[in-house]
């Protein structure tokens, strides 16, 4: 017997073991793919903490699915592969949809293209929409702040700003991120 086969046929009875609430058996599939898994979750999410928190939950979705696994359908290191992937692009999919809704927050608090301009309430009201905005942004920290006015007010995407400031591309996005999250918390009694 290769030894696929042999590690295939291991991981196939520590699956068993696992449907049946042994937790030995996890820690045992962990220590088995776990390096494997962790590799694949950073390439796809470029961030440790990301990948680290992933693994955790691939781990944790096999000790509630373990009884799912159908060995007819590939061996068990495919089956991981692949709840690793899908939880890493759901995870893809949750991160870029919190950005959106914070830009989207934020472009309604920012209403500059509007062209009732005349309108004395409405102009009164965009000025304390604006000095809100302002406000909450100067609270940030210098780092968050200048991302996030380079990249909203002056166009540059994150990829530009990473090679202006010397930065990882990581950083930037968490940074910004971080900076968005924490306006629109300021923002969010803002109507």
């Amino acid at each position: 017997m290769s030894t696929n086969v042999i590690a295939a046929a291991t991981d196939v009875s520590l699956l068993r073991r696992i449907a049946k609430r042994d937790q030995l058996a996890v820690g045992e599939l962990y220590d088995r793919h776990a390096s494997y898994l962790y590799t694949l979750l950073l390439r796809i999410l470029r961030e440790a903490s990301e990948a680290e928190d992933t693994l955790q939950e691939v781990f944790l979705r096999v000790w509630d699915k373990a009884e799912s696994y159908n060995e007819s359908l590939g061996n068990p290191l495919v089956w991981l592969t692949r709840v690793a992937r899908n939880l890493a692009i759901d995870r893809l999919r949750s991160r870029l949809g919190q950005a959106r809704r914070v830009e989207e927050d934020i472009d309604s608090h920012i209403d500059l293209q509007s062209d009732s301009g005349s309108n004395p309430e409405h102009l009164a009201d965009r000025s304390q929409r604006q000095e809100y905005v302002a406000r909450a942004l100067s609270s940030l920290p210098k780092e968050q702040r200048l991302l996030i006015e380079h990249a909203y007010f002056g166009g540059y995407t994150q990829s530009e700003l990473a090679a202006h400031f010397k930065l990882p591309l990581g950083t930037v996005k968490t940074r910004i991120r971080s900076g968005m999250m924490e306006l629109r918390r300021q923002l969010e009694h803002v109507a």
